[in-house]
């Protein structure tokens, strides 16, 4: 008999490994750094077993792979990654026995790097082309994934490519979106969340829209680095690791936003010390421009008494210095 998602006596889940408990994560009603008429949810993402959302793209990537022929056993994998993305591949490539190559910017927190060596990853550190510590911009970004497409193709190491591939969307239109309207009973008005590959927040809007088309998705971007939102971009630096890139992700989906908007790095940091110190949620700066986003949303007028706005809490605070 399988252990996949057994109860055991006491009505607990267990599972049969790491993978398994990856996805089903709880909503939480944030009550305290928001009050008002407006709900606002927080889904959270930073307690899979790689510590952030991207724990869902990670796996359907190596199963996809896997099941596809395209990635052997034994294999090796390499990605460019923030350290999100390489933090869920270690996760997965180490359950499933792949050495696991990740390339990162030197500009993103060493605590990334720490984790990813932790998990028994090689990390490669790519120096930054013009962003500055702890601010990644879209330069350093294809710096680190030119080293890591070059590292590919002299190992012979599957090249994941998450910019490019779609299972991050797809993980999130088949799991996230249905998780979020099953929690809520299908009462959703609002999805907020911040735009870094798109996978998320292209595959929850697009799950959530087939549901109801009314529902309203908002997306967040940096301040002054709001390309999306079809404007200048003032700033290629700043704090909100993993997003805002400066570039329009390939994989962009323009029909499903019906807002935009801008966190700056102030609010961000604000936030996330409000959320550790009155919701006891530790986490990081995408994940508080998150619920920046969402509080705004929820104070603008346009939703009605009741309604129910939801974000993600995108990763841990531990992974950052």
């Amino acid at each position: 008999m399988s252990m996949k998602n057994m109860l055991n006596n006491g009505g607990l889940k267990i599972y049969a490994n790491a993978l398994d408990s990856i996805g089903n994560t709880p909503l939480i009603r944030l009550g305290r750094v928001h009050t008002g008429p407006v709900n606002v949810w927080a889904k959270m993402e930073c307690i899979q077993p790689g510590g952030s959302v991207k724990d869902r793209a990670a796996k359907m990537s190596i199963e996809t792979a896997l099941q596809t022929g395209k990635l052997q056993p034994g294999q090796s994998v390499v990605e460019m990654t923030s350290g999100n993305m390489g933090a869920g591949l270690a996760v997965v490539c180490g359950v499933y026995g792949h050495p696991f190559i990740a390339t990162m910017s030197e500009g993103n927190s060493p605590q990334r790097a720490v984790m990813l060596r932790g998990l028994g990853a090689e990390v490669v550190l790519v120096p930054q082309v013009n962003g500055l510590p702890g601010q990644v911009t879209g330069d350093d970004i294809e710096a680190a994934a030119q080293a890591a497409r070059r590292i590919a193709q002299e190992q012979g190491a599957y090249y994941v490519d998450q910019f490019h591939a779609p299972h991050g969307i797809i993980a999130h239109e088949q799991g996230t979106a249905q998780e979020i309207l099953t929690a809520l009973d299908g009462s959703v008005d609002a999805f907020v969340a911040i735009v870094g590959s798109g996978g998320t927040f292209v595959g929850v809007s697009r799950g959530l829209k087939k549901h109801n088309a009314a529902i309203r998705c908002v997306a967040v971007e940096p301040k002054d680095a709001e390309i999306l939102a079809g404007k200048q971009i003032k700033k290629k630096q700043h704090m909100l690791q993993g997003t805002g890139y400066g570039f329009i992700p390939p994989l962009w989906d323009p029909s499903l936003p019906d807002a935009f908007m801008a966190v700056s790095d102030e609010e961000a940091q604000v936030m996330r010390y409000r959320l550790a110190a009155e919701e006891g949620l530790y986490v990081g700066f995408s994940a508080a421009a998150n619920v920046v986003a969402a509080v705004k949303f929820a104070h603008s007028g346009v939703l009605h008494s009741g309604a129910n706005i939801v974000t993600i809490l995108c990763d841990t605070g531990l992974k950052y210095s």
